[in-house]
């Protein structure tokens, strides 16, 4: 009986955060649409209207992540005022992402638009809180706009793939896509490498088994689940950005965010290996990067 106690409650530990996570998220859903019905707000949901909601749940969550992650943002000086495009590792779970778009908001009451894969809209009760916080599925033409009018439009290449299947090893898996890339160049916007240390160590996802891999590729559905959920310490590092260069090919630029990301996502490449041992081992070390909750040499 105490073995098949301590067995379940090991289980249940393991998935019990991401569960509360996602509850969280309705939660933060549930409160948006009181707050439109109590004061009838009707206005486009990007509009400054609705900045007081904003910001009551950019508080929420950014308790969240001092508290559970002992969060710190790095570089924020590297953004633009202007438009740019940022392209970042996609943890098993992006909580490092929506933690970013809290404090980015409270810091700098900005919004950063963020390119979500199609399954996110297919999720029910989550409409007004995509739509409020600028999540899009990413066409060329939406990407294009907001850029035009002065929006941040954040994009991770790997995207779900790389949530299931990349590791603690922080392996890109980005495949052939570069059309960010191209609207980069095609909006004439520098851009930015983001990276969260320790992401793989706050939530990780099961061995890459070949039949989750052909459910995946077959049907664009992430079948496996997200376990983990300890609160390992996150930093989030704002890289320096790639300016717009006019006489740079797509294949090039792609390289470079490549090299950028390796950089800011703790790939060992001998020409920056000095700079990735002062944030991470590779492959992850969960244990370290529980130890680093108490590390104060960063601060």
């Amino acid at each position: 009986i105490v073995i098949a106690s301590l067995t379940m409650s090991a289980i249940l530990f393991v998935f019990i955060v991401p569960l509360t996570i996602l509850f969280f998220i309705y939660l933060s859903n549930i409160l948006l649409l009181i707050y439109q019905r109590n004061s009838e707000v009707k206005a486009d949901p990007l509009s400054e209207v609705w900045d007081s909601a904003r910001k009551t749940i950019a508080s929420f969550w950014d308790i969240y992540a001092r508290i559970w992650h002992g969060y710190e943002l790095h570089g924020v000086e590297n953004l633009p005022e202007g438009p740019g495009i940022l392209v970042y590792y996609h943890g098993a779970i992006p909580i490092d992402y929506l933690y970013f778009l809290s404090r980015l908001f409270l810091w700098k009451k900005r919004l950063c638009l963020s390119v979500a894969d199609h399954f996110v809209f297919r999720l029910p009760g989550l409409k007004l809180l995509l739509e409020v916080t600028g999540v899009m599925p990413g066409t060329r033409e939406e990407c294009l706009i907001a850029l035009k009018n002065g929006h941040l439009v954040s994009i991770s290449p790997g995207g779900v793939r790389e949530a299931l299947f990349s590791d603690e090893s922080y392996q890109l898996l980005w495949g052939n896509r570069k059309g960010f890339a191209q609207v980069a160049l095609d909006a004439k916007v520098p851009i930015i490498p983001m990276y969260t240390q320790n992401v793989r160590e706050g939530y990780r996802m099961f061995k890459e088994r070949r039949i989750f891999r052909q459910l995946y590729e077959s049907t664009r559905l992430p079948f496996t689940p997200p376990y983990g959920g300890l609160p390992v310490k996150f930093r989030t590092y704002i890289g320096e950005p790639i300016p717009y260069d006019p006489n740079i090919t797509t294949e090039e630029l792609v390289e470079k965010v490549c090299e950028g990301n390796f950089l800011f996502s703790f790939q060992t490449k001998t020409a920056v290996q000095a700079l990735i041992s002062k944030h991470q081992t590779i492959p992850g070390s969960i244990w370290k990067a529980l130890l680093e909750r108490f590390d104060k040499r960063h601060k």
